[in-house]
């Protein structure tokens, strides 16, 4: 079985947003994912990098972002972690609508879990959060005449 690995890591900066969606949408590419899937990743990945950056890091740009990809038979895993002040109530954050930061919709785990198949989010307070995100890939039927 052919596994793949990818590891990134980048400045807790708005801008390296952008660079993680685009990492997975040309993963999402290679493996041959439909439209959908391949914008699903893209939210469901800058959902979990900006909520590291805005709410791990509390926007400031001098902490690190890692995100790391396996890609083994089936199965894309997606692990976005940060270092920051970490969550204090998992199950409130992950309810819709519910945000630290008024300016926010508080829509990004709810964008994470109906995006993906799988999703974990552990945090611990001032060590930092991971967000692990699991979909699991269709396999293309051969097709014979």
């Amino acid at each position: 079985m052919k596994t793949n690995q990818l590891n990134l890591t980048f400045s807790s900066i708005a801008e390296n947003v952008s660079i993680a969606r685009l990492l997975i949408a040309s993963v999402g590419a290679q493996l041959d994912l439909p439209l959908n899937d391949l914008e699903e990743l893209k939210v469901a990945v800058s959902e979990a990098v900006s909520n590291a950056i805005i709410h791990g890091y509390q926007n400031n740009p001098g902490h690190i972002v890692y995100l790391d990809l396996n890609i083994t038979g089936d199965r894309l895993k997606i692990v976005v972690k940060d270092e920051g002040c970490g969550i204090t109530d998992i199950d409130q954050a992950m309810q819709p609508a519910f945000s630290t930061d008024p300016e926010r919709m508080g829509l990004g785990f709810v964008f994470m879990q109906s995006f993906m198949d799988e999703l974990q989010v552990d945090s611990k307070l001032e060590v930092g959060t991971t967000v692990t995100m699991i979909k699991h890939l269709k396999q293309t039927p051969i097709v014979s005449h």
